[in-house]
């Protein structure tokens, strides 16, 4: 089979894994919609009772908003949106695959590259983490933004298979680049969480809000679970930094030379560090600490898009 042949298989099953996440979005959304319905059916209601001086309306004590610190059980359409999330995971990564094998390489020269299989990394992280705790709720958010970061990838920034530079052939394109990727992946569904945290603090507290987060955990609940994952994103990210610097000395003889993409790679190093110490030491919680996790998921983006396309230097390997 031909490379040009490999190449429009692997783009064929890129975009049927995108519309596989859509469909999966959309099933998300519905049985969020039942989570939030069940939950909000579940609640206190106010009741007649006739008292000692008369008649009056006795008002049960309402439950604390997404009290519990677990979610609400899938009902069907979430069963049915995690496994089509699983088949368009299978698909998209078949997509990463015939890519690597059309290149015989890594599959991730270049920024259309770097793009499918970051993302597939991210639905893998989402699939992975749900192994040791239930965070399925953030299913929409997880499929919503892999079909988007799918298309507009595909869209506008896809090249054909093309060899690699020469600073490029190296074993480190494997270690570096993929840890990478892992990083991102947990910085990801970091984010995620911490936004789902913001906008159930703002309910909790009696603020307008979605009643689709009423089958959501409390908002303590998902600052924890996001702390977690961003520490795990944050190592990841340590080893990427390091392996960079010991990278750049083989292929251009400095360990540092304050390149635009070394920089910006510092500076989110630098973001989730400051996040981790100030929630550690000085406490902070709520939403200081989320906008952190938030704040260090745009630079990662920030990085991966506009530094790509718009700064030149060293690491210009987007390709278009």
């Amino acid at each position: 089979m031909t490379t040009a042949t490999l190449a429009a298989y692997s783009l064929l099953a890129v975009y049927s894994g995108a519309a596989i996440y859509v469909l999966a979005f959309i099933a998300y959304v519905v049985d969020l919609s039942g989570r939030s319905r069940e939950a909000l059916a579940a609640r206190p209601a106010v009741s007649s009772a006739t008292t000692a001086e008369g008649s009056g309306a006795v008002v049960a004590p309402p439950a604390p908003p997404a009290a519990a610190s677990a979610p609400a059980r899938a009902g069907k359409a979430g069963r049915i949106a995690f496994a089509l999330t699983v088949l368009g995971f299978a698909v998209h990564v078949l997509g990463v695959v015939l890519r690597g094998v059309a290149a015989a390489r890594a599959p991730w020269a270049n920024m259309f590259e770097f793009a499918i299989t970051g993302v597939a990394v991210i639905v893998g992280v989402y699939l992975a983490v749900n192994i040791f705790r239930n965070v399925r709720y953030l299913g929409a958010y997880i499929t919503g933004l892999a079909a988007l970061l799918l298309m507009l990838s595909t869209l506008n920034v896809y090249i054909d298979v093309v060899p690699l530079p020469p600073a490029l052939q190296s074993g480190w394109l494997v270690i570096h680049v993929f840890v990478a990727i892992l990083g991102t992946g947990f910085f990801a569904l970091g984010a995620g969480l911490s936004i789902a945290q913001l906008l159930q603090a703002r309910r909790e507290a009696g603020g307008a809000g979605s009643r689709l987060l009423a089958g959501f955990p409390a908002s303590e609940a998902l600052e924890n679970t996001a702390y977690r994952v961003n520490v795990i994103g944050f190592a990841f990210w340590t080893f990427t930094l390091i392996a960079g610097a010991i990278w750049a000395e083989f292929a251009w003889g400095r360990y540092w030379g304050w390149d635009t993409k070394e920089v910006w790679t510092f500076i989110i190093w630098v973001v989730y560090a400051g996040y981790i110490h100030a929630r550690a030491t000085r406490g902070w919680r709520g939403a200081p600490s989320a906008w952190l996790s938030i704040v260090g998921f745009v630079a990662v983006l920030f990085n991966f898009t506009v530094v790509n396309l718009f700064f030149k230097g060293l690491h210009a390997y987007a390709g278009v």
